[in-house]
């Protein structure tokens, strides 16, 4: 199969009374994701309406690239952190069609 661009779109809902705790601890995957290989942009979002649903914009070279992303310090550590201080996070894989 041939290597093509994943973009993922992350969407996390923050419990109300944990944002700015989880707005840091997010903010803090930023530097260090944009330096692994593959890591084509990396950017967060956080909602202008509601405050707690922040979002990652991510492309990477490949899937496999993101897959070893997934599995990078950081991320393993952040989902220790913020396990109990988000209500949801959604992760959607897709691929540019046009």
């Amino acid at each position: 199969m041939k290597n093509e661009i994943l973009t993922i779109v992350a969407n996390i809902h923050a419990k109300p009374e944990h944002v700015e705790r989880v707005k840091s601890e997010l903010i803090k995957l930023i530097a260090p994701t944009r330096a692994e290989e593959g890591c084509l942009n990396y950017d967060l979002h956080q909602d202008n309406v509601n405050e707690n649903h922040f979002m990652f914009y991510e492309n990477w070279a490949s899937r496999a690239l993101w897959q070893k992303h997934m599995q990078s310090e950081h991320i393993l550590e952040l989902q220790k952190i913020i396990d109990d201080i988000v209500e949801a996070t959604v992760i959607n894989e897709m691929m540019p069609i046009g």
